[in-house]
């Protein structure tokens, strides 16, 4: 069974963006590459945060949708390790 990661990719501008992936070096090459998503392409990638593995595609969605609703200092927080902000939904 493949297992599926959210990341976390801090852009050039300083802004963060959230995807998901069953390989997260080779998508993130892809982001550095210009080949990624439309808001990658327009903010190129700075460096890769943060990587969290969930166990299928649909808990990694919803992991992704609840870390986009968060503030980027939230965001930010749970890349360094904060135990109070979870990356579970």
């Amino acid at each position: 069974m493949r297992r599926w990661y959210v990341y976390l990719i801090e852009c050039r501008d300083g802004s963060l963006y959230t995807g998901i992936a069953t390989d997260v070096d080779r998508r993130y090459a892809e982001h550095v590459a210009g080949k990624g998503a439309r808001y990658t392409r327009s903010r190129p990638p700075l460096r890769l945060l943060a990587r969290f593995e969930y166990p299928d595609r649909a808990t990694a969605s919803r992991a992704e949708y609840a870390i986009k609703q968060l503030t980027p200092a939230r965001k930010r927080a749970l890349c360094a390790g904060d135990p109070t902000v979870r990356p579970i939904p």
